[in-house]
């Protein structure tokens, strides 16, 4: 997609969370649409902060070889931009998880993942890989803290 679009992190985010309509679709039996496309969105919009942190470090070789990617795309917008796919995730996780009747502890989760993410946004330098590649990696835990979530959520739901 890279040769075709600067947007090739939004078709991987596409593909990648695919899994949770087909996920949810094993377990249940059914697909609820209230449930899984604001989960299927939010991850499309996580997918988009963190691979756009990733082609940050990329974007001098992307250059010479003539590929795009949001971070070229983005410019030094990007920041700006993340923060929205940012806060879309997480309205679609809250949007999920209040219509799968999670339980209140989903959503002190969700405000500790929010702060993660936040970090993620606010401390990343964009020109330097080291540091993408540190924010990018970080990304196991915003997942880790949303999985725990879920999982408290649901224990008292």
């Amino acid at each position: 997609m890279k040769r075709f679009t600067f947007w090739p992190q939004a078709y991987l985010g596409l593909t990648f969370n695919w899994g949770a309509l087909l996920g949810w679709a094993a377990i249940r039996g059914s697909l609820d649409p209230r449930i899984v496309l604001p989960l299927y969105a939010s991850g499309v919009f996580w997918t988009l902060v963190y691979d756009t942190i990733y082609a940050h470090q990329d974007k001098e070789d992307e250059l010479k070889v003539g590929v795009k990617s949001t971070a070229l795309h983005f410019g030094d917008s990007t920041k700006e931009w993340i923060t929205g796919f940012g806060i879309a995730c997480l309205s679609g996780l809250a949007l999920s998880g209040y219509n799968a009747e999670i339980g209140w502890p989903y959503y002190a989760f969700l405000a500790a993942a929010s702060g993660q993410l936040g970090w993620q946004i606010w401390t990343v330098d964009l020109s330097s890989r080291a540091d993408c590649n540190c924010k990018f990696n970080s990304n196991k835990w915003f997942g880790a803290i949303i999985f725990g979530g879920i999982l408290a959520g649901k224990l008292v739901s």
